[in-house]
């Protein structure tokens, strides 16, 4: 340091390192699903439903399309609630505490229509590889029918809170600016990279969960700064309401009672079927033992997480784990410039500057 200023720095991680992808490969595929939970934590319904869905992949697994637009409500609350909490947050650091405020009593509602989708609210562990563990029951539509009908005022009201306000402009307007090509040389994703000018969405470019079925705008910044990466998560909050909308209509239009696949070798079984079936209980033992087939391969998928590409790389060998997994979190692949990046800044836009990368620490040392 030199007075305020920074000279330069060192990113040192690894304080909170748990392991994940080396207990993962001693773990049957479907007790997977809680670790994933644990990195990026603001989205953690994300982190599961990637998961499930690369295990579909290895498996070949086609899930229904009333699975799909359920797990697509799931992961767009999931997003707005991981923006949310970012771009309150760097309210907080720039001085100004009530729109944090604002915005956290909706994330609060995000948690109840978890809570009554699983029974969970930060680590989920919602869903089941092949779908989910129950339907949605009436209750949990009329929340998820309610959040997206009083967000868009409360999201308005921050927004005249800070998106014209003179002091929140002067904080962030020009600060860690960062152009289109470097964005790219160091791997950047998700809205930070969007904010720079790349037109990059997982969703739009490499759909998954029959994402190609919805109408939506990918927001894209020009500058890179800190205050086009709030612009561009703010937008993207709108946007994920617009896909909620869509996906609620198309789900009506959806035989009812579907929910998961009909995959009995791999989707446990219900309870009183195994209480009471012999088949059913024979499933329900391979499956909990991990003593199913699967191929010897190695398969990639990616989603649009709430930071950028959530990526999960397994290489499988036919047994009953993993036999080399890897996340590919996008908050360290986001975090290694921040050191660069911070070389000459002012301590205080320092502080803006990580608090609108948004780097999640479950995420980064996972």
């Amino acid at each position: 340091m030199d007075g305020e200023r920074i000279i330069s720095g060192v990113s040192t991680i690894g304080y909170i390192h748990r392991a994940f992808e080396k207990i993962a490969e001693h773990r049957p595929y479907y007790q997977i699903t809680p670790l994933t939970d644990r990195m990026n934590y603001c989205s953690s319904p994300i982190n599961n439903m990637g998961w499930h869905m690369t295990v579909e992949k290895l498996l070949g697994i086609q899930t229904p399309k009333r699975v799909d637009y359920m797990r697509v409500i799931v992961m767009e609350l999931a997003r707005i609630s991981d923006h949310l909490v970012c771009n309150g947050i760097l309210g907080v650091d720039t001085g100004a505490y009530s729109g944090f405020l604002y915005l956290m009593e909706q994330r609060e509602h995000i948690y109840e229509i978890y809570e009554e989708i699983c029974g969970a609210r930060l680590t989920t562990n919602i869903g089941r590889i092949g779908g989910f563990e129950r339907d949605f029951n009436d209750i949990a539509f009329a929340k998820i029918k309610k959040f997206i009908k009083n967000y868009v005022p409360v999201l308005k009201e921050f927004e005249v809170l800070f998106t014209r306000s003179r002091i929140f402009m002067d904080r962030t307007v020009g600060v860690a600016a960062v152009d289109a090509q470097t964005a790219l040389d160091y791997s950047w994703t998700g809205p930070i990279l969007r904010a720079c000018g790349v037109d990059y969405d997982v969703r739009a470019n490499e759909p998954y969960s029959s994402y190609e079925d919805f109408d939506f705008d990918v927001p894209v910044g020009e500058t890179g700064d800190v205050y086009d990466r709030y612009m561009v998560r703010n937008e993207e909050m709108y946007q994920s309401i617009r896909i909620i909308e869509q996906a609620l209509e198309k789900i009506e239009k959806e035989p009812k009672g579907i929910f998961h696949a009909d995959v009995p070798d791999i989707y446990l079984p219900p309870k009183e079927e195994v209480y009471n079936n012999m088949e059913a209980l024979i499933y329900h033992f391979k499956i909990v033992m991990g003593e199913i087939d699967s191929p010897k391969t190695e398969v990639y998928h990616c989603v649009e997480g709430g930071n950028g590409e959530l990526g999960f790389y397994l290489v499988n060998d036919g047994g009953r784990t993993p036999y080399r997994l890897h996340f590919r979190r996008p908050s360290f692949i986001n975090y290694q410039m921040y050191a660069p990046m911070s070389s000459g800044m002012l301590l205080s836009d320092a502080i803006i500057n990580l608090s609108s990368l948004n780097v999640i620490a479950g995420e980064l040392d996972a």
